[in-house]
């Protein structure tokens, strides 16, 4: 895990300081809304096929916004992902294959440092109810079961076009209803459906421009709790969209975590997919 972790933060820093330093002109004191759903589709049907292969169907919902306001002195930000998605292969039920709501606000203070001082609270939950792959499936998942709350206080750096990055002192809530395997202490008799624990958290956010129409995005969040500091839970999403025309894309998606209470090695995504794709705001 320490190995994987360090390949993340080398090429999170290679990344970074190859992005250049320019300031886009904003609009003060003015919320500026946006939004946008998209719908990606992967079909396969055979008939008579002698070369193997079943038929399939995915298909996933992506809604992404955010809601910015940004004053001389004060910068409020706000980011919203959902992604659901099932899969069927051959004559077997759908199965769950993206399930995850994730909101972060952050509100900055302009002390005309460097850094500046910030909070920031995250909610992370599944959307719906997820199986675990075992034979017979588990439920593992739904709304809230488990859900995550992260509140966080520190310094933020945000000067450069396309990256900003913060560290600070932490609190995260589990809550759970069925999927208490999250919240509960194994050294008590009582099984717990909520915990909180303090650490650190690190979160690193970037994009990048690869082409006129290609757009690299990338997000690393880090979190040590103080009991256990050389743990660490780790979120990196990555993704890569093309643009095809205003309404069609493709998109190629890459998501690591790695928590110990959910998994002992780390869980890996991958997904490569055509999608209709809609801005609202």
């Amino acid at each position: 895990m320490k190995n994987k972790l360090s390949f993340a933060l080398i090429l999170l820093f290679i990344f970074s300081i190859s992005l250049y330093s320019q300031q886009d002109s904003v609009k003060l004191n003015t919320w500026i809304p946006t939004a946008a759903a998209g719908l990606n589709v992967s079909q396969l049907a055979l008939s008579n096929w002698t070369q193997g292969g079943e038929n399939s169907i995915t298909w996933t919902l992506l809604g992404n916004g955010s809601l910015k306001y940004q004053s001389i002195g004060w910068t409020f930000n706000n980011n919203l992902k959902i992604a659901y998605g099932r899969t069927k292969l051959g004559g077997a039920d759908f199965k769950t294959n993206d399930n995850e709501l994730y909101l972060e606000s952050v509100i900055s203070k302009n002390v005309n440092w460097a850094v500046a001082p910030y909070f920031s609270n995250t909610v992370r939950t599944p959307v719906g109810i997820g199986y675990s792959n075992t034979d017979p499936p588990v439920q593992t998942a739904a709304f809230f079961d488990p859900g995550y709350l992260s509140q966080s206080v520190g310094f933020t750096y945000q000067k450069q076009k396309g990256f900003d990055t913060r560290i600070g002192v932490a609190i995260q809530e589990t809550f759970t209803r069925n999927n208490t395997q999250f919240s509960d202490d194994p050294n008590t008799a009582k099984i717990e459906k909520f915990k909180a624990e303090t650490g650190i958290e690190s979160v690193t956010n970037g994009e990048y421009i690869l082409a006129e129409n290609m757009l690299f995005k990338s997000s690393l969040r880090l979190f040590s709790r103080f009991n256990s500091l050389d743990v660490w839970d780790v979120r990196w999403d990555n993704s890569i969209v093309a643009k095809i025309n205003n309404y069609l894309n493709t998109s190629f998606g890459y998501l690591l975590i790695y928590q110990k209470d959910q998994s002992i090695t780390a869980q890996m995504k991958e997904g490569l997919q055509l999608g209709l794709n809609y801005t609202i705001l």
